[in-house]
């Protein structure tokens, strides 16, 4: 069962000096986002970041892969299941947003995306779609830049 929870997670490499993040073409809405999903059952944050991470591009991670970050956002629970799945008194949902280095991973395509691009930071700004993206987006640019 769908529990009330929403993640987000953002995969980066660095190239030459460059720092490069992955965006991908949501087939369902055509819309530009990092890889997102909701939690099953009783499945933490961290745990359903990392099913979500594995389903949606195939790569297998440890929890302790995962970069924590602070950005947190509430998603309108019609957005995220397209009705009141939890309830009339559920209007909105948590998201939790991490990232991981992805430099040695292959990005397998699923058929929640029709594609991925590693962008540059002000590209990925440009053609993101929500607003928690862009902010998740932001402080882990501000992270790698300032580490």
């Amino acid at each position: 069962m769908r529990a009330p929870i929403q993640v987000l997670v953002i995969l980066y490499k660095k190239e030459k000096e460059e720092i490069l993040y992955c965006v991908g073409l949501r087939s369902s809405k055509n819309i530009w986002q990092f890889v997102a999903g909701g939690a099953e059952d009783k499945e933490t944050p961290i745990e359903a970041t990392v099913r979500e991470l594995r389903e949606e591009t195939g790569i297998n991670i440890k929890e302790e892969d995962l970069i924590v970050l602070d950005s947190k956002a509430t998603i309108p629970v019609v957005n995220v299941t397209g009705t009141y799945t939890w309830g009339k008194d559920v209007f909105v949902v948590p998201e939790y947003a991490f990232a991981v280095n992805a430099t040695n991973f292959q990005i397998k395509l699923s058929n929640e995306h029709t594609e991925f691009k590693w962008l540059k930071y002000d590209k990925a700004m440009e053609i993101l779609t929500y607003d928690s993206n862009k902010t998740a987006l932001w402080e882990l640019n501000e992270k790698l830049n300032n580490i």
